[in-house]
């Protein structure tokens, strides 16, 4: 179980984890020794999968962000595993979710412009059977952030 310090210090280390130990260990109110032991618990635990650096997509021309909704009338466990592994290998694919409702699967895409989308797009119906894709280009992101509500 999580206990308050705990929570602080994945919430110190979701804001900035190129922190140093010292300061995590003074924004928490511990001494490094234990706030240490507490982090490698944390990720000993799984709470902390890993930690990385959140890069400046427009400045590395990669402006367009991409909703791909997908159905299919393939529900069969190999026809997924073939299309998830597919999807794996297509690294502008950053985000890949099996939905309820009226979707199957939506996928997040970043890419440099539409033409890029569309190259990625032909890839992606090339490698399997997909009954009905639909694709909505965001023109705004209002709201970004990779902290969970801890």
């Amino acid at each position: 179980m999580l206990d308050a310090l705990d929570r602080k210090i994945l919430r110190s280390l979701q804001r900035d984890a190129s922190l140093p130990l010292s300061e995590v260990a003074e924004e928490v109110g511990l001494s490094t020794s234990p706030c240490w032991k507490r982090i490698k618990r944390l990720e000993a635990d799984g709470y902390i999968k890993e930690r990385v650096a959140i890069l400046d997509r427009k400045i590395l021309d990669l402006g367009v962000t991409v909703f791909v909704t997908i159905k299919t009338n393939q529900h069969q466990e190999e026809w997924l595993r073939e299309f998830a592994r597919s999807v794996a290998d297509i690294p502008e694919v950053v985000e890949f979710y099996r939905m309820s409702g009226n979707v199957d699967y939506m996928l997040k895409v970043i890419c440099r412009d539409i033409d890029d989308y569309d190259r990625i797009y032909k890839s992606l119906i090339k490698r399997t059977s997909i009954f009905d894709i639909s694709s909505s280009f965001a023109m705004e992101q209002i709201k970004y952030t990779s902290q969970l509500p801890i």
